[in-house]
């Protein structure tokens, strides 16, 4: 069999780490709007429905 060694994504070549946080911050950025976009429609339909 093929002698698969382990991968050390600390020296692993080809990671780009502050394109990684940039996208990960924009990813929890987003999904912050949309929750509160999201809980703004239940708020106005709570307002205007009842």
């Amino acid at each position: 069999m093929a002698d698969h060694s382990e991968a050390v994504y600390s020296t692993a070549e080809g990671m780009d780490y502050p394109e990684h946080e940039r996208t990960y911050k924009a990813f929890i950025k987003l999904g912050t709007i949309f929750a509160s976009i999201a809980a703004t429609i239940v708020v106005l339909l709570a307002i205007f429905l009842i």
